[in-house]
């Protein structure tokens, strides 16, 4: 499943998750990217069924949900006698994905010693700030709502050596997050790209308005 070495160079996407205590836990750098990634956009009005004059003011950036499947496999790497792949499999690639759901175990231990002593109030475990990459033009702050992993093959010690993770995924806008968060800006960001593409992609329809009419 390698790229031949004739082909572009292609850019990879990947799924980055901020931790101050562990920063390189959640690191993952698609190996093959999806050859499908579907978005549903789902647009914000002020008032769904307020006045007529009302009816088309937005409240908001739309809610921007992605769905895409990560194929992870390790065939390459036994062939060339990778030792990670050939003692844990892709294991570990796996392992650094699932970590954007879990509360460091480190957290969890401090808050269950907290309440054994009597702490009234423990604050729940914050999930990593996690970016998703999709080359220079689209990085997006999100939050996984959906984690599907379907093992499909394995070593002779039940490691998995070939995987497809499907991901339902939620776009984290200036709706979600306090202007004091990073995510806050790197989603205004964003925007502010898509905008200019938009303004490109208009230019080049006017273009082509003669022809149509």
């Amino acid at each position: 499943m390698s790229y031949s070495p004739r082909s572009p160079r292609v850019t990879r996407g990947a799924i980055i998750g901020f931790d101050l205590f562990n920063p390189v836990a959640s690191v993952v750098v698609f190996q093959y990217n999806p050859d499908l990634v579907t978005r549903t956009l789902e647009p914000q009005f002020s008032n769904q069924q307020g006045a007529r004059a009302e009816v088309l003011r937005l409240a908001g950036a739309p809610v921007e949900k992605i769905d895409l499947d990560i194929e992870i496999d390790a065939t390459d790497q036994l062939e060339t006698g990778d030792g990670v792949a050939t003692g844990l499999g892709v294991y570990p690639q796996l392992s650094a994905l699932e970590m954007l759901l879990y509360p460091k175990s480190g957290l969890v231990i401090a808050n269950t010693i907290a309440m054994a002593i009597g702490t009234i109030e423990v604050i729940p475990p914050e999930a990593p700030f996690t970016l998703l990459i999709w080359g220079a033009k689209r990085v997006v702050p999100i939050k996984l709502n959906q984690f599907k992993i379907a093992e499909e093959a394995h070593d002779v010690n039940l490691n998995p050596v070939r995987a497809k993770v499907t991901l339902q995924l939620q776009v984290l806008s200036y709706n979600d997050l306090p202007v004091t968060h990073a995510g806050y800006s790197v989603f205004l960001a964003h925007q502010i790209v898509k905008e200019t593409m938009a303004v490109v992609g208009s230019m080049g329809s006017i273009a082509n308005l003669g022809s149509v009419i």
